[in-house]
């Protein structure tokens, strides 16, 4: 997650000018659509992939790439792409270093700068497909009702991570809405007890407070509105919230350290009790994990959704939970790209979650006993969830980035929805949106 965010937005309008040059959305999915769909360890000796990942996700098929290839006798070649990884990726796919798969964000706006339509196979009728977590699938990896994303894990989920021990010790109830977090955060506070960590001296983080405001909103349309200029970042739902963020900051409900805190103190903080919550996504589990084992985790950390007026969660797949599949002209290494992913999601699924200690997607595969309770208590939120910014935008402004600068005392509120207003119009207009 982080290395999304951190992308450099005049890196990704050339990424995407260039990708506009070539159209990537006049590509025809109908006809690019596989026939068949070869057995999981079918022989492939003598073949060789090529497969693309960010630094955070490279070690994610390692295993897999290993097994299958005892399996098969196919090569899978990881090769790590420098941060920023999708800006990158983007750039080299544009002026034609195409690989054969890569690990990438199945989001609307991130399928749409790589020219999906184009560039990927769809992946429609796949064997794991009715096999795969209904409420997953409806995370993602489709434009214009085809797949060309195959989740391998379960989409982060942007939430409250909270120190259960602290809870009770403080006599505070999960709050059911925004305001009734406020009031507890508030009782905390009062008790001498730190509400809220943020890593403000990292920032990607900075966007869950305001995002997770949005939910209620962003069920009733408001991405789409925003998408066609009829409601904007300077509009009363978005610029509210990120207000009501920079009231909460003001008003003391963050650690004193806010400039300055980072994702490893975040962890620490949270799972240490000298913060009792933390706004996050599923990533923040997954560092804590790297401090403490599962029992430790399902004793004192605990997960609820939020949203303005209730309870819903804000979902967000990043490139460590899906893969895809590129056009190679070559149709028996596109076939192979195929069966790798099937593999990946049939016979080598249940080792895969193991040794990542990650939540089954697929429905004949259980999730290991190890797993944190609170890692499953997220993943069920993801029935009544709503996508995110980068889910539903067409495309995404640097909004963590202005929340860091409004952190660090260099922007204000309104200038922070200004600037990625202005951000987003050009985005827009660089993939041709309509209205911009």
């Amino acid at each position: 997650m982080k290395r999304i965010l951190k992308a450099a937005v005049v890196g990704t309008i050339t990424a995407l000018a260039l990708t506009a040059c070539s159209d990537p959305g006049s590509g025809s999915s109908e006809s690019s659509s596989p026939k068949s769909w070869s057995s999981a360890s079918a022989k492939l000796d003598g073949v060789e992939l090529t497969m693309w990942a960010a630094q955070s996700s490279a070690s994610i098929p390692k295993q897999v790439a290993a097994d299958f290839s005892k399996a098969t006798g196919a090569k899978v070649n990881i090769v790590t792409i420098p941060a920023p990884y999708e800006q990158g990726g983007q750039t080299k796919v544009a002026t034609g270093d195409i690989p054969d798969l890569a690990m990438w964000q199945p989001t609307t706006s991130m399928l749409t700068s790589l020219g999906a339509k184009e560039r990927l196979q769809t992946l429609d009728g796949a064997p794991w497909e009715s096999k795969t977590d209904k409420n997953v699938l409806a995370a993602g990896g489709t434009l214009d009702g085809h797949r060309y994303a195959a989740f391998i894990s379960a989409p982060s989920v942007m939430g409250v991570w909270y120190n259960k021990e602290v809870f009770t010790a403080k006599s505070v109830h999960v709050p059911k809405n925004f305001n009734e977090m406020l009031t507890a955060a508030r009782k905390l506070k009062a008790a001498g007890q730190t509400p809220f960590y943020e890593m403000g001296g990292e920032w990607w983080a900075s966007q869950w407070a305001v995002q997770v405001q949005l939910a209620d909103a962003a069920k009733a349309g408001l991405w789409d509105k925003v998408n066609k200029n009829e409601d904007k970042f300077t509009g009363t739902e978005i610029q509210d919230a990120i207000n009501t963020y920079d009231t909460m900051i003001k008003e003391g409900l963050f650690n004193s350290d806010i400039k300055t805190g980072t994702f490893n103190d975040q962890a620490k903080a949270l799972l240490g009790g000298k913060a009792a919550m933390a706004i996050q996504v599923t990533s923040l589990l997954g560092n804590m994990a790297a401090h403490a084992g599962t029992a430790t985790l399902n004793k004192k950390i605990g997960f609820f959704p939020i949203s303005k007026s209730g309870t819903v969660a804000t979902s967000i797949p990043d490139q460590t939970n899906a893969v895809v599949a590129f056009k190679s002209n070559d149709a028996k290494k596109e076939a192979a790209s195929r069966q790798f992913i099937t593999y990946w999601l049939s016979n080598d699924y249940a080792s895969f979650i193991k040794a990542q200690n990650t939540v089954s997607i697929i429905d004949d595969v259980k999730t290991p006993d190890s797993v944190p309770k609170a890692l499953i208590d997220s993943n069920a939120t993801l029935k009544d969830s709503v996508g995110s910014m980068q889910s539903l935008a067409v495309a995404n402004p640097d909004l963590a980035k202005n929340l860091g600068d409004m952190i660090a005392g260099t922007k204000t509120p309104a200038q922070v929805g200004s600037e990625i207003q202005a951000q987003f119009a050009q985005l827009a207009k660089a993939i041709g949106a309509k209205g911009f």
